[in-house]
């Protein structure tokens, strides 16, 4: 139940693409980026507020992750800081810290309603640095930033001065049934946003790895992608296949997991409150993953491998969603992956109540 794709087969529209190009061999994709791909990604961007894009406003990554390091390495130098919320995703921390930048954590508040940003905090930690890194929705609490929340951040942005980048990696896989904004929707920070998606989560292909960076300001994106050279790489000629037939085809499937993935979430949620009401969490707006708390309970301080061991379900440790130094104070959480069948997921909280109960 760690990690982070999902127990369905793939779209059937998606393996005809791929065997088709299969047998039609296996050349170079383009390097400079696939052009029908482009035409075809352009307006799903722009349905999110990204209009006005040409061609040469997206370039095509071998995944998101490279983009967030080339994003960090590009718009900053060593021992900067590099401002992001906590807990996070943790290629977003690794990123500051592999490149030898420093992590401005900003830990999110737990409220009554669900994570919100600290903005007091937000704003210090944004003193001195020249980059913010945004995950919208957010990886591992499932929030989706409201548009008042995204304004407020946007106004800090340009106060302080700051770059974006923002991995909307996630956008496909919401469940508030309201229309997904982009953070660069707004024209006032499009120049200093670096956008990040893929296909991967939404379609359940992550072993084909292609991601984009997008911009409005073209110089920006070539700033970027240039910082990292020829240490990018490229996206794959059966990435590009996929993704296609994803945007053309890919819509009805989409839709029917969605909604599996609100009922298995609800179900989880009303698992939770009547048979571990200790449990403390929020309820997902987006992603398959669950972010709990489970700090009331005596083997916190191990809980990872206490589960594993006891309840035979392996789940993602909540320290490693922070930078050193700061996941003492994640120890007790957990990151669980609700992606599987109603059956799988029934079984995994069923062994998870009786071994926390016992061990109570």
């Amino acid at each position: 139940m760690w990690v982070a794709d999902m127990d369905f087969p793939v779209a059937p529209p998606i393996m005809r693409a791929l065997h088709e190009r299969l047998d039609a061999g296996l050349g170079y994709a383009q390097l400079r980026g696939d052009t029908r791909l482009k035409d075809a990604l352009l307006p799903k961007l722009d349905a999110q507020g990204l209009d006005g894009l040409t061609h040469e406003n997206v370039t095509f990554l071998p995944g998101v992750v490279p983009g967030i390091y080339a994003a960090v390495h590009a718009l900053t130098t060593p021992g900067e800081p590099v401002v992001t919320m906590t807990p996070i995703y943790h290629p977003f921390h690794m990123a500051i810290t592999d490149l030898g930048r420093r992590v401005a954590g900003v830990p999110l508040r737990d409220g009554e309603h669900g994570f919100e940003i600290n903005w007091a905090a937000m704003d210090a930690a944004s003193r001195g640095s020249r980059l913010l890194l945004l995950c919208h929705p957010h990886n591992p609490t499932g929030r989706v930033w409201t548009a008042e929340e995204l304004q407020k951040l946007r106004d800090l942005v340009l106060a302080r001065d700051l770059f974006v980048m923002s991995d909307e990696l996630h956008a496909d896989l919401r469940f508030t049934g309201q229309p997904f904004e982009a953070f660069a929707a707004d024209p006032r920070v499009q120049s200093r946003t670096i956008t990040l998606t893929g296909p991967c989560k939404a379609f359940n292909t992550a072993g084909l790895g292609i991601g984009a960076m997008i911009s409005h300001s073209a110089q920006l994106l070539t700033r970027v992608r240039g910082a990292a050279g020829g240490l990018m790489g490229h996206e794959s000629a059966l990435s590009v296949t996929m993704w296609r037939a994803a945007l053309a085809e890919g819509g009805p499937w989409l839709a029917e997991t969605v909604e599996y993935l609100r009922g298995n979430r609800d179900f989880m949620a009303a698992f939770l409150r009547e048979r571990l009401p200790w449990v403390r969490f929020h309820v997902p707006e987006a992603t398959y993953l669950a972010w709990l708390d489970l700090r009331a309970h005596p083997r916190a301080g191990d809980i990872q491998a206490f589960l594993l061991q006891d309840a035979r379900v392996a789940i993602h440790d909540g320290p490693v969603f922070a930078h050193e130094g700061h996941k003492p104070q994640y120890q007790g959480f957990i990151r669980l992956n609700f992606a599987t069948s109603r059956e799988l997921l029934t079984e995994a909280l069923i062994r998870m109540e009786r071994a926390l109960n016992a061990a109570k």
